[in-house]
């Protein structure tokens, strides 16, 4: 569908969908950063098989995320990927893994890069979500593009934690051109956390 693929290339061009930055200054010590326990690994398929990776952005897009500078990022290793889905969908993660100081400061911080993409208008505010059967709470937004004179909906969802943060945004036909305020946020907070659990690994170390 059209209308999809605008806004799949909508959604890369809005920055946070990439991580925003800090502009503070000053040095952390190196104790304030929890040490390195997962990592984020693209899956040729997410949400239950729904969507298939098409690109691995992660070497282009990823390389601004990580050239980035954030006092409270350490170590930081970026992913970006754009999915699509046998329905006319379009899927993009995009986010990073390593060490991170202050966790509960980087959803905000995505949710602000998306309002800053190109073309991209907020048309309902960002809002909290705990999905059930999930440690971790979720800000959601939904985003507005207007890319070549086509409007299009993107709920947008973001997570950071002690070692991973990511922002996602969930395409779909019947939601791209449906009101945005009807769009069910706590339904993409209860996918982007789905994401989350398929995507998120633990560091495996070398015993011995």
């Amino acid at each position: 569908m059209l209308i999809v693929g605008i806004v799949a290339g909508a959604v890369l061009a809005a920055g946070g969908i990439t991580y925003g930055v800090s502009q503070l200054v000053g040095r952390t010590t190196d104790a304030a950063f929890p040490e390195a326990e997962h990592k984020l690994v693209l899956r040729q398929k997410v949400l239950d098989g729904e969507f298939t990776l098409a690109q691995d952005l992660s070497s282009s897009e990823g390389k601004k995320i990580e050239d980035m500078y954030d006092p409270s990022v350490r170590d930081a290793k970026a992913v970006v990927g754009q999915y699509g889905s046998a329905e006319g969908g379009a899927l993009v993660i995009s986010g990073m893994y390593g060490r991170f100081s202050e966790p509960e400061a980087m959803s905000g911080k995505m949710m602000e890069g998306g309002a800053e993409g190109q073309g991209a208008t907020v048309a309902v505010p960002p809002k909290e979500f705990t999905p059930a059967g999930h440690d971790i709470t979720l800000k959601c937004q939904v985003l507005q593009s207007n890319q070549n004179g086509v409007r299009a909906n993107i709920p947008m969802c973001a997570w950071g934690d002690d070692n991973t943060g990511a922002s996602v945004g969930i395409i779909r036909p019947d939601t791209a051109v449906e009101d945005a305020t009807a769009i069910d946020l706590e339904a993409a907070a209860a996918e982007t956390a789905e994401i989350r659990e398929e995507i998120r690994e633990e560091i495996r170390r070398p015993t011995g």
